[in-house]
Order: C-alpha cells, then sequence, then structure tokens
C-alpha cells in the first residue's frame, strides 16, 4: 500500500484524496484551515454550482486557457461523472438556467459535508491547521514534506498538490503551489485576478449602483478589434459593473489591459430590437406622452436608475415638451441606447475574483496523469495549474477533473 499526501482541502484536493483512497492508497489530507472546502463554501453565491450539465463540445468552448491540455483528464471524469459521483454519494442535484448545476437544497455546504463523509469513510487522515512548508525532493522524485508547524519531514510515495490559487486570499488560497512549484523548476505564467469585476472611468457609474440590466448584450473592442461579446446579465457597482457577462469578459481582456490599450465596452440596451424598431417603439411612448417632458417620458423603456444618466448624455433638454423633440434628437436617443459606451480602466483585486488566469506551465505536466515531467510522484491539480474557463461550473468541473485523474494514476 502506497501512502499519498494530498496538500490543500479544497475542490480538488478532497476530490484527488477520495479517488487515490478508493484506489487502496494510504491517504493523508493536509490543509491549512480549521476546516475543509472555505473556498468551495462561498461558491455560486453560497449554492455551489458545481459543473455544468452541457455537452461536451460546449464544455471546451467555454475553458478560456489550455482545453487541449483538459481532454485527457475530462474524458477520465467528465461532467456526468461528476453529477453521478455526488448522486452516488446521496446528494441530490438540479439543473438551472444555463444548465447549471447545483444540489437541490442550495447549500455548498452539503457538497462539502458530503465529501468529507466520503473522506472519513474511506479512512483519509485529515490535518488541520496544517500549513506546507516545502516540499522535499531527492534525486528527481518525491521524497517528503514540511510542515510549518513541525520541524520533523513527513515522508511519502507520492504527493498531490491542490493549494488553490490567489482568488479569495481571505479562504487560504495564498499562491502556496506556485512556490512549491518553481522550488521544483516548474515555471508559473504570469498570474492575474479574473472572472471578476471590471472598474469604469465614467464618474455616473456610482448613481447606477445596485442597477441589475437583464437580457442586454456586451460588446468590448480595442480600437476596431473586438474582443468579446455576450448576452444576459450584468449589474452596476459603485465603482463599475459585474454580473455573469462581466466576470466572463474580465477573462478575455487582461492582455489588453496589459498593453495599456483604450478598452471600450459598449451595452446594447435593447438588443431584441433593431435600430429601426426601437425608433418605432420611442415613437409610441412619445405619442403617449406628447404633452410630457422629455425627463418623464421614458418610464415604459428604461429603469428609473438609467433615466437621468441617459438624458444625461442623449444632449436633449430634459424640460423639453415631448412633442418638440426633434428626429434628429430621438435618432440620437436610439443610437445611445443601442450602443452606451463606456471606458474600462482596470480589473477588480484577488479578493473579489472567482479564479486566478495564469499558474504552473501546462507543457511540464503530463495530461494523462498530471504528474509533474520535472519530479517524479509530485502531481498539480486544480487552480494551481495554468487553466480556466468562464462561469458556470467550468471551472469546478478542471478542479474535478484534474483531481480525479491525478487519484486515479498515483502509482
Amino acid at each position: 500500500m502506497s501512502k499519498v499526501f494530498v496538500v490543500g482541502g479544497g475542490a480538488s484536493g478532497m476530490l484527488a484524496a477520495i479517488a487515490a483512497a478508493r484506489n487502496g492508497h494510504k491517504v493523508e489530507l493536509f490543509e491549512k484551515n480549521e476546516k475543509l472546502g472555505k473556498k468551495l463554501y462561498i461558491t455560486g453565491k453560497g449554492r455551489c454550482n458545481l459543473t455544468n450539465a452541457c455537452d461536451q463540445d460546449t464544455f471546451f468552448e467555454q475553458v478560456v486557457t489550455n482545453p487541449k491540455f483538459l481532454y485527457r483528464s475530462f474524458y477520465r471524469f467528465n461532467n456526468y461523472d461528476t453529477m453521478t459521483f455526488f448522486e452516488q454519494l446521496g446528494l441530490p442535484l438540479k439543473v438551472e438556467r444555463g444548465n447549471r448545476v447545483f444540489p437541490i437544497s442550495d447549500k455548498s455546504s452539503d457538497v462539502i459535508h458530503t465529501l468529507k463523509k466520503e473522506l472519513e469513510g474511506l479512512g483519509v487522515g485529515i490535518h488541520y491547521h496544517s500549513e506546507a512548508r516545502q516540499i522535499i525532493t531527492r534525486d528527481g522524485q518525491f521524497y517528503g514534506l514540511q510542515l510549518k508547524e513541525e520541524a520533523q519531514i513527513r515522508t511519502a510515495d507520492a504527493i498531490i498538490i491542490a493549494t488553490g490559487g490567489l482568488s479569495y486570499p481571505t479562504t487560504g488560497s495564498t499562491g502556496d503551489g506556485y512556490h512549491f512549484a518553481k522550488s521544483m523548476g516548474h515555471t508559473v505564467t504570469d498570474l492575474y485576478p479574473s472572472l471578476v469585476p471590471i472598474h469604469l472611468k465614467e464618474s455616473f457609474v456610482k448613481d447606477l449602483m445596485g442597477l441589475s440590466l437583464r437580457n442586454i448584450q456586451i460588446t468590448i473592442k480595442a480600437g476596431q478589434k473586438q474582443i468579446y461579446q455576450d448576452f444576459g446579465e450584468m449589474l452596476f457597482t459603485h465603482f463599475g459593473v459585474s454580473g455573469p457577462v462581466i466576470l466572463s469578459a474580465s477573462s478575455y481582456i487582461i492582455p489588453y489591459l496589459k498593453k495599456k490599450e483604450e478598452l471600450i465596452l459598449t451595452i446594447d440596451l435593447k438588443p431584441a430590437l433593431s435600430h429601426e424598431q426601437l425608433d418605432n417603439r420611442i415613437l409610441r411612448d412619445f405619442e403617449e406622452f406628447k404633452n410630457k417632458q422629455f425627463k418623464n417620458s421614458l418610464t415604459h423603456l428604461l429603469p428609473n436608475k438609467l433615466i437621468d444618466v441617459i438624458i444625461r448624455l442623449s444632449l436633449i433638454d430634459p424640460d423639453k415638451k415631448v412633442n418638440s423633440v426633434t428626429k434628429e434628437e430621438r435618432l440620437r436617443l436610439v443610437g445611445l441606447l443601442k450602443s452606451f459606451e463606456l471606458h474600462i480602466t482596470k480589473l477588480s483585486e484577488y479578493n473579489q475574483a472567482v479564479i486566478t488566469k495564469g499558474g504552473i506551465n501546462i507543457k511540464e505536466i503530463n495530461p494523462a496523469t498530471m504528474e509533474s515531467k520535472k519530479v517524479k510522484n509530485v502531481y498539480f491539480v486544480g487552480e494551481v495549474l495554468d487553466l480556466d474557463a468562464l462561469t458556470g461550473g467550468f471551472n469546478l468541473q478542471i478542479a474535478w477533473s484534474t483531481a480525479y485523474t491525478a487519484g486515479n494514476s498515483v502509482v
């Protein structure tokens, strides 16, 4: 029986430990926090979006960085395998809009409890308040683990490093795995917060704070080049914008921000209507409100919080009677609603990031096993690798797939 260490008690660490233990290995899991799954607890706003019930082609379309590396591990343990795994452990699941998969209870704590119960049932030794200080290697292979709290070196046959990235550092994701990887000769790509809110230049966004927009389309351009386009929901914050379409967009704009290129975010507030259809819609509203002031004529068309900002940007006198608004002014309003322009300044920090973009260079990892190509019997899984995807359960699936692969590949 081999002894296997797992460093990190998050999603990928727990599943890797379960997979290794099911294969008959003696497994010990080391977690720096006082409990398991601290980051998992807050995912999906505390509901835990476990995976996505899409087909495999759609899945890989959502993987932004290095999707081909994932082929082997995903086919070994895919999104439907994840759903089966949890349901067989007694956790009933449901599929919601966008094929997002959640526990029926809507409680991420139930996901953590399910994994913990299986770990304990398999006899996995769980060590809390146990922070890894150094991975010891000898002659090109793993030898042992030194904890911060102990002087002696604990030895084992293999180690799986599942320490996460840098996002939500309060949960214990402080980049330990990157340091361990570098100490063993691995390269780590540039790291950035991703799936994160976007900051805007316009001061009026403060007036829109808390406003949620549904069924809008966003486009982001650097000069004439379109970087990203999506349809869905977004939210204004005191510094900029957030919400599903914005978080996904943040994954694509990092290289352009790094080069200090000007980035324009354009919102189509009425994507279901052409310019002509929207103009006709406004004409109907104007007919209804023809004797009112312009500032009181947009209540059917826009949420209240947005009306003042749109009036200001339209350059139409707010006190002007609707029946005095010229065709030129009306078409300018149509253009504004179809192309509401905002200027991106930066992304939020890691404390608001769902994931870390960048990580251990995947060319140095065996995609079939997750074993290091530089040091034998060392495996890396989850967010510590240079893999990331959009929101919707895809990043957690990367964690499950890579963890399962490593746990089943330990010799």
